[in-house]
């Protein structure tokens, strides 16, 4: 037996399906959308409605959009992309100001564990940007671990033919971070990358 009505439950369980969220966070969220206004439940609602119905991807960057082509890709240079993994990696990305470039997201990276190979992402649709827009950059900005760092390697042989730069971005000791607690990869890809000053 339920320790809770049906809809209350309901709402927990549906809360418990995003990522992250366990039952008492869950339980957390029922009891705040039961115990506020209304008119506070309801605009939660039709935002959630609202981003379903009218948000898609950029037909250029595969980025969520309420455009077919999003600001960034209408508005920036098309000669560099910076590919990254997910969506959320493009506004992690945005932080670096000085970045006048476009994307280019992958929606995952090569994983043969997980039997997701180079169809299974937007490899296709990135050599074909890659040749119409004459780009001249590419910057893997996927994610420093083995699927990131395949993946990137993948890419790169793809695009050596074409005559294209590909980057990645620097590893190493991060600001702020004391030698002695930085792993042995870690300084290693420091040492190995380290510019001249």
């Amino acid at each position: 037996m339920s320790k809770y009505d049906e809809p209350i439950e309901r709402l927990i369980e549906y809360f418990r399906t995003l990522p992250g969220v366990g039952y008492k966070t869950a339980q957390r969220y029922a009891y705040s959308i039961i115990e506020g206004q209304k008119d506070r439940a309801k605009n939660f609602a039709d935002a959630i409605i609202e981003v379903k119905e009218k948000i898609g991807l950029c037909k250029e960057c595969g980025n969520y959009t309420d455009k077919e082509v999003c600001d960034i890709c209408s508005k920036r240079d098309k000669k560099i992309i910076c590919v990254v993994k997910e969506p959320k990696d493009v506004i992690a990305m945005e932080k670096v100001k000085s970045y006048n470039g476009v994307y280019h997201v992958l929606f995952g990276t090569l994983s043969p564990l997980d039997n997701r190979g180079p169809n299974d992402i937007r490899i296709k649709e990135l050599l074909a940007r890659v040749q119409r827009d004459g780009v001249q950059e590419v910057i893997m900005a996927t994610d420093p671990d083995v699927e990131g760092d395949a993946t990137a390697m993948y890419i790169a042989k793809l695009l050596s033919p074409l005559g294209v730069k590909v980057t990645r971005l620097a590893q190493g000791v991060a600001m702020g971070t004391d030698l002695e607690y930085a792993d042995e990869m870690t300084l290693t890809k420091a040492m190995d990358l380290r510019q001249k000053i």
